[in-house]
């Protein structure tokens, strides 16, 4: 799985004109999900995600997990995270997970950042979303599952 954390003082998404979901501070994720993951990859982000310190403790250090500095999270799916543009000018998405199985993955990922105690809106799978962001920094942060191991 690939993700695109950035870290927030707001962020909402969009469908069609219409508002679906916003959080305050915390963490806008673009993620995606490849062909070859499984629920390891799954482990491995949401593990990432929750641990990430890129928040500011008392001395103005990012030293404080997303939980310690009491924020959200905004996960949104984003297929395009696998493009390949190496060749040519078109991206080739063959390396992003079908659709059936990368929601199966997104979905499992949601649960279990949900389960660590951090609150979790999500855009709408699938959907032409338009996401706003106020980039607190701006901090940006790359992170690919295949990576970590």
């Amino acid at each position: 799985m690939r993700a695109v954390i950035q870290r927030v003082l707001e962020a909402s998404v969009a469908v069609e004109g219409v508002q679906i979901s916003k959080i305050g501070q915390g963490l806008l994720v673009l993620a995606a999900v490849g062909k070859e993951d499984d629920e390891k990859d799954v482990a491995v982000l949401a593990h990432k995600l929750a641990q990430l310190r890129i928040f500011h403790d008392e001395e103005g250090k990012m030293n404080r997990n997303i939980s310690q500095a009491g924020g959200q999270m905004l996960l949104v799916s984003q297929f395009t995270l696998y493009g390949d543009a190496r060749k040519g000018n078109r991206p080739s998405f063959d390396a992003a997970a079908e659709p059936a199985r990368a929601r199966e993955l997104f979905d499992l990922l949601v649960t279990t950042i949900e389960a660590k105690s951090i609150p979790v809106c999500t855009g709408q799978f699938r959907s032409h979303m338009e996401v706003s962001l106020i980039n607190d920094g701006p901090v940006t942060i790359l992170v690919d599952s295949r990576r970590q191991f």
